[in-house]
């Protein structure tokens, strides 16, 4: 991979990294902020989300290092996840020519994703689909470890988060407004098992970046959020126009 500042020199709008765990509320800000912007949205935790649900679909175990390795490197040979993007700024998900956009959202596929992107061999599969993704900027990446692994020369980095207890709350009400049956401290409770997976797993754990700035949505309604974060990326787009030395 080039280095930060030749990547740089090569793009004439910012990439933007949001990062953080799960519930945060990244997927909702990411979609808006690339409305906003006129940016291409890549969600990068559908890929891994995809492979979680391809693995199920194949009686593998995601426990199974080995086995989910094989599935997520045959995906990206194959070109079999597409991310399509759509009218309102979001993407459906596509695997194997069928649209697993709902399914990919099951709480049991998302605590999936959380234990196969802890598998290194998945994370290099998925992470040049993802580089390519975003290499000419102008793109808002969202997962865990963008502004950290994916681009670490990111021009923008966001790292957003809230209160374990708003996060649960913010998923129970996603499955009961989908009609999915859904039990409040149980969701409490993963949400602190993957928080702990993500950040103690060896491969790319979920970390804040030194150069990232943290946004807090605990207080923050999802407009003040977005505004926030277009303000800033807005004013680095702005730089990088201006003539060097200028």
């Amino acid at each position: 991979m080039p280095g930060a500042a030749a990547m740089t020199a090569e793009r004439a709008r910012p990439v933007v990294a949001i990062d953080g765990p799960a519930g945060a509320g990244k997927s909702t800000v990411s979609r808006r902020v690339a409305v906003r912007l006129g940016y291409t949205l890549v969600d990068t935790g559908a890929l891994y989300r995809s492979v979680a649900l391809a693995a199920k679909q194949a009686d593998a175990s995601w426990d199974d290092s080995e086995a989910v390795g094989r599935i997520a490197a045959d995906l990206a040979e194959r070109g079999a996840i597409e991310l399509r993007p759509l009218s309102d700024g979001g993407v459906s998900v596509w695997l194997d020519a069928r649209d697993v956009s709902r399914a990919i959202r099951a709480q049991d596929v998302g605590q999936g994703a959380s234990k196969v992107s802890a598998v290194p061999a998945v994370r290099d599969a998925l992470l040049e689909m993802q580089r390519a993704a975003g290499r000419d900027g102008g793109v808002v990446l969202e997962g865990r470890d963008i502004g950290s692994v994916v681009f670490p020369d990111a021009e923008v980095k966001f790292f957003l988060t809230a209160s374990v207890g708003v996060r649960a709350g913010r998923r129970f009400d996603e499955l009961r407004g989908r009609g999915e049956p859904a039990d409040r401290e149980q969701i409490e409770r993963e949400v602190k098992e993957r928080d702990e997976r993500d950040s103690s797993r060896a491969a790319a754990p979920l970390v804040q970046p030194p150069d990232a700035e943290l946004v807090d949505s605990s207080e923050l309604s999802i407009e003040g959020v977005v505004d926030r974060m277009v303000r800033r990326v807005r004013e680095v787009a702005e730089a990088m126009q201006r003539p060097a030395g200028g």
